[in-house]
């Protein structure tokens, strides 16, 4: 009987073990670099404090991330769109009070207002519990798990998607469709959509399109391509239109935003002409009256007025 070479395989062993120990170490270390790639877990959003977020994305992955200083305005500081005004606080104070309401689409003239009436729609009714969340175009895709991290609070949410527009094909266009009414799923009752364009109608239009309209006696009848166009847009409860700024309008609004900036009113009727002129010239130099551009000459002349304080001062 032979046996065994026990010295062998004791050596035999260890080098085993010594095997696994340092694939073992590699592997660790493997799950150490993996790890370092991987986003850091996110925490959910405190909607006790925060008023607004953001849907952000991190290795394809998305969650919403709490806005700390949302830039809200008073509806008082944005004038000319009183119609506007009345027309969306109206929706908003219905949806607050957990009765029905719209999903809104505001279109019309850049810098009027659309986006800043949004922003204080947060400012006057956050208290009463209406929540803002930020959503990018190319992110409309996510909305159905947006929808999802909130349907079951307490608080009435608003998704906001700025400067909409669409190119043919896109997947965010249906995505937003069936969001608005088109899906299986019943649609929560604390979410609304409110969206802003320059296009009514969201996508672009062809001189092409004309062509496919049919003329049956004195009816006019839009071919598909204008059809599958306006059904996008009409699924929005609520459209409010905005308008070009009149001379006038533009300059209650200079007033509104120097006031806004804490600038003094005009000392008399040649201060308050040479103001005038200065802000009608500024918006000759842009090309545009609108509330954007009051807003930006009131911030340059306050800063301007501000700067000059010190020196006037010193002499």
């Amino acid at each position: 009987m032979v046996l065994p070479d026990f010295d062998h395989l004791g050596r035999r062993a260890g080098q085993l073990i010594d095997r696994v120990e340092t694939l073992i170490g590699r592997f660790e270390a493997t799950l150490a670099r993996v790890d370092a790639l991987l986003p850091e877990a996110v925490p959910p959003v405190d909607w006790r404090r925060a008023s607004a977020a953001r849907w952000r994305k991190r290795a394809g992955r998305g969650h919403l991330q709490a806005v700390a200083h949302p830039h809200t305005i008073a509806l008082d500081a944005l004038v000319a769109i009183d119609a506007q005004k009345a027309a969306i606080d109206a929706n908003t104070r219905q949806f607050v009070a957990g009765l029905p309401a719209n999903n809104v689409l505001l279109t019309g003239s850049r810098g009027t207002g659309k986006s800043s009436l949004v922003k204080a729609m947060l400012g006057a009714h956050a208290g009463r519990g209406l929540r803002l969340i930020e959503v990018d175009k190319s992110d409309l895709t996510d909305l159905p798990d947006i929808v999802e991290h909130v349907e079951a609070r307490p608080e009435r949410f608003v998704v906001f998607c700025d400067d909409l527009t669409f190119d043919a094909g896109e997947a965010g266009y249906k995505a937003l469709k069936v969001a608005l009414d088109g899906s299986i799923a019943g649609a929560s009752g604390n979410v609304l959509i409110y969206a802003t364009s320059n296009r009514r109608h969201l996508l672009p239009e062809y001189m092409s399109e004309n062509l496919e309209t049919k003329h049956l006696g004195d009816e006019v009848h839009p071919g598909e391509s204008v059809e599958e166009k306006i059904s996008l847009s009409e699924r929005f409860g609520l459209w409010i239109s905005f308008y070009p700024f009149s001379q006038d309008d533009y300059l209650a609004a200079v007033d509104g935003w120097l006031a806004h900036f804490a600038v003094r009113p005009a000392a008399g009727a040649r201060e308050r002409e040479a103001r005038q002129r200065e802000a009608i010239q500024y918006a000759l130099q842009r090309g545009s009256r609108s509330g954007r551009v009051a807003w930006q000459f009131a911030r340059g002349y306050a800063g301007a007025q501000a700067l000059a304080k010190p020196r006037r001062a010193k002499k």
